[in-house]
């Protein structure tokens, strides 16, 4: 199996969705299937349906990350220093637009460009991997190619 890198905040995160799912979420679907199965005839049951599909999704979900746990290497970017890897909370500007960015390059299961955490596979962090502040980098996008300087690079 492969290990992918998460970082200690993203595991933090999946271990406690996994025990909400387990000791909150199964056993609330547990009982709603339970009190649908009351009602009579299952066929025209809309809640009894419902119920069975949640079901089949948390299940889904808690496997999924049971998974994911097993196989995740984590990573403290607070023991890390140096040029941009894993871990990295990166400060960049656009060349053209001076607009500043700040992102940490994390794990693809706790990516959420939303909230600043570039997946380690996107173009943005792969051409920042092994670059230092000052550096000027080149990234292709669907959007055609972008200039960015590497402003300041942390690990926490």
């Amino acid at each position: 199996m492969e290990k992918f890198p998460l970082t200690r905040r993203g595991f933090e995160t999946l271990e406690a969705e996994l025990r909400q799912l387990k000791s909150v979420e199964r056993p609330a679907v547990i009982k709603a299937i339970s009190d649908a199965r009351e009602h009579g005839d299952l066929s025209e049951n809309a809640e009894y349906h419902a119920a069975r599909e949640k079901q089949s999704f948390i299940e889904g979900r808690v496997k999924e990350l049971e998974g994911l746990i097993g196989r995740a290497e984590v990573i403290d970017p607070a023991k890390l220093s140096g040029a941009i890897k894993f871990g990295a909370t990166v400060t960049i500007a656009d060349e053209d637009t001076d607009e500043e960015r700040t992102y940490q390059i994390v794990g693809e299961a706790e990516a959420n460009i939303e909230k600043g955490l570039l997946n380690i596979k996107s173009p943005i962090a792969r051409a920042l991997i092994g670059k230092e502040e000052g550096d000027s980098v080149e990234v292709r996008t669907p959007g055609g190619e972008r200039s960015y300087e590497v402003i300041s690079i942390a690990f926490r």
